[in-house]
């Protein structure tokens, strides 16, 4: 009896814990509220760019250990332990009555052995390469964490213009329906006809059919936004940020030109890589000239466990290099990647200042474009509101009313896209200029 109540009680519990497993997995996950600041942090944590930059420090700072391990002592213990015979005829010993084979015999020793590069400039070369190497990484590295912040700032703004767009939508869809409802009370007031009632359902269909539309594209964004900052796709996502306008003063031409060749990590980083190319070239040279070694070692050695006597060596080694023709193949390798990195620089250098114009340009055009849209919208809802009135005091038909939805429709999609494009221009000036991260609080409007 007991032993049945205690599997009773077993199978039980198993299905509880299995219950609550499945309702834990089947709960919907917990939405998650986002503003352009933690998007960005995140978005540094763990978009993948910038996680395989970081890798590339980690691997350039193995090889610079690996260069410098040449220059340092090499230690090394031997503790050979041999049973042998020796032909001492072979080795150009003869010894009358003596047989030329000896042995066999035992042998001990245990030695330790020790070698020290005195002077070796290709091996110095070749680590100060490897510390110019690693610069260049490190400004990768802030490059692509630049690269990750406008990205996710680009991929916010166009969430929140696809959600403003939603909310534009909307609005639109039930002012349709005010005016298909008033169509239809004109109508059987007898001051409108048919006509104008269908003109009002066909409209309120339109505006339905692209309420759906921008709904399916704003999940479209947000599941974009999601990828770009490590969050389950499967998350909902608040965006706390609105689309606004926060003004920039921007810096003069010259001034920005100047700062970004100063602080531009991609053009440190060809500067890192040609310092360094210059280190290897040097180290190539290096090789035909002589190095100097220090090796030695000390241990005992004989025939017997219990007799072992101690012996030693220190040597001073001038190694010089005569012949090498893999010097020739490296030298060109060097000389054609230094010549494809001063390409590089120059056509950076114009790409610096080309970017810096552009922004500028952009930003300037979306400043006006935001006043001249906001202008727009508001004389679009005087529109509107004039052509309401006159369709409703029969006056007109509702021609002039739907135009007049239309015209507002485009003027306040003028204005979010207006504001959007303002954003990113001031992003992409961040991202021109350098130094992304210490500015786009600044360039952003961030408190």
């Amino acid at each position: 009896m007991i032993v049945k109540t205690l599997k009773v009680l077993t199978v039980s519990l198993l299905v509880a814990l299995a219950a609550r497993q499945a309702s834990a997995q089947d709960s919907p996950p917990l939405a998650l509220s986002l503003s352009l600041d933690q998007a960005i942090t995140r978005g540094l944590e763990t978009n993948l760019n910038a996680v395989l930059a970081r890798t590339r420090i980690d691997e350039a700072e193995g090889t610079r250990e690996r260069r410098l391990a040449g220059y340092l002592p090499h230690l090394r213990i031997e503790t050979p332990f041999a049973w042998q015979t020796r032909n001492l005829r072979a080795q150009g010993i003869s010894l009358p009555n003596s047989p030329a084979v000896v042995g066999p015999f035992t042998s001990y020793d245990f030695r330790i052995f020790g070698e020290q590069s005195i002077l070796d400039l290709q091996s110095y070369h070749a680590i100060k390469a490897a510390e110019q190497e690693k610069k260049a990484r490190l400004a990768d590295y802030t490059d692509a964490r630049g690269e990750v912040i406008r990205l996710v700032t680009v991929r916010y703004l166009d969430a929140a213009y696809a959600e403003a767009r939603v909310t534009t939508a909307q609005s639109r869809v039930q002012t349709s329906e005010v005016l298909e409802k008033l169509a239809r009370d004109q109508r059987a007031a007898g001051v409108a006809d048919g006509l104008d009632v269908l003109r009002a359902q066909v409209q309120l269909a339109n505006d339905r059919q692209n309420l759906l539309v921008t709904r399916n594209n704003a999940e479209l964004t947000l599941l974009a936004l999601a990828r770009s900052v490590g969050v389950d796709l499967g998350t909902p996502i608040t965006l706390t940020d609105k689309l606004s306008f926060k003004p920039l003063e921007p810096p003069r031409i010259e001034q920005g030109v100047q700062a970004a060749l100063e602080s531009r990590p991609d053009y440190r980083s060809l500067f890192a890589q040609r310092t360094s190319l210059e280190e290897q070239v040097k180290a190539s040279r290096s090789r035909y000239l002589p190095k100097i070694v220090v090796s030695g070692n000390y241990g005992t050695s004989g025939q017997e466990m219990n007799h072992l006597d101690p012996t030693g060596m220190l040597q001073v080694n001038m190694v010089l290099n005569l012949f090498d023709y893999d010097r020739k193949g490296e030298r060109l390798e060097l000389e054609s990647r230094l010549e494809r990195n001063a390409r590089q620089l120059a056509d950076l250098k114009l790409g610096v200042e080309q970017d810096i114009r552009a922004a500028l340009l952009n930003l300037t055009s979306a400043t006006d474009q935001v006043a001249t849209a906001r202008e727009g919208a508001q004389l679009a809802e005087k529109e509107l509101q004039y052509a309401g009135d006159r369709f409703k005091n029969g006056i007109a038909n509702n021609i002039e009313v739907v135009t007049a939805q239309d015209a507002l429709a485009r003027a306040r999609d003028n204005e979010l896209n207006a504001l959007a494009q303002h954003a990113e221009a001031k992003i992409a000036l961040a991202r021109a200029l350098g130094d992304t991260e210490k500015v786009y609080r600044l360039f952003l409007g961030i408190e």
